[in-house]
């Protein structure tokens, strides 16, 4: 394989320091939106982000992702009405006690009117193969795990370039695939609504685990 010079820029400790601070101080105030406002979101800022996440390392470099973005009022109402049925599936007769309870504090159900309201659905697919141009199959690897990080990239991005995002997870996802067009060797993995939250949009008064609680260095 060819190789090319590594574009890196090396920075002296206080500046990786205060880009990591200031980072971190940014991505503290990232919250899961659920009352969107209708407001136009500009195209270009979705393809930008959308650049970010192409920018996640993955599995053989196969990049087994497709995000397909949605902003027909038609195809989100068809996404909606999907989801809804899924959900009140869930919500009435799938979902365990506790996973309710779970839930409860959050103030989630079934409804999803923000699949509507918002500007943006970004649909994550994973790829499990791809095809040549000649027909020939090449299985993907970790394709969970890339799209993952391709994911939180995106997010990430999102949430820098000052969108709201909320991810959203009915399942099955299955009827996504039929009213995106997308092939069976897709997977979706979740839908990502991207937009802008309400001027009095509220979120859950929630907290966040102290990093003792999510981490631990091993120094000997």
């Amino acid at each position: 394989m060819n190789s090319v010079e590594l574009k890196f820029k090396f920075l002296t400790d206080s500046e990786m320091q205060e880009r990591a601070t200031k980072f971190e101080q940014l991505m503290s105030t990232r919250r899961t939106v659920r009352d969107f406002s209708n407001k136009a979101v500009p195209r270009k800022l979705i393809e930008d982000c959308l650049l970010t996440a192409g920018s996640a390392p993955s599995g053989a470099n196969r990049q087994p992702w497709h995000f397909a973005v949605v902003s027909s009022p038609i195809i989100k109402q068809k996404i909606r009405a999907a989801a809804e049925l899924e959900e009140k599936e869930f919500y009435t007769k799938r979902a365990p006690q506790d996973w309710l309870d779970a839930l409860a504090p959050l103030g989630t159900d079934a409804d999803k009117p923000f699949l509507e309201r918002a500007p943006y659905l970004v649909v994550i697919f994973g790829q499990k193969y791809q095809l040549s141009s000649e027909g020939k199959k090449y299985k993907n690897y970790y394709v969970t795990e890339s799209a993952g990080i391709a994911t939180g990239l995106l997010i990430a991005g999102l949430h820098n370039a000052g969108l709201a995002t909320l991810t959203h997870t009915p399942s099955p996802m299955k009827f996504l695939n039929e009213i995106l067009g997308r092939p069976v060797s897709e997977k979706p993995l979740m839908v990502l609504v991207v937009g802008y939250p309400e001027p009095d949009a509220t979120v859950p008064d929630i907290s966040r685990k102290p990093l003792e609680q999510f981490s631990s260095f091993h120094n000997d």
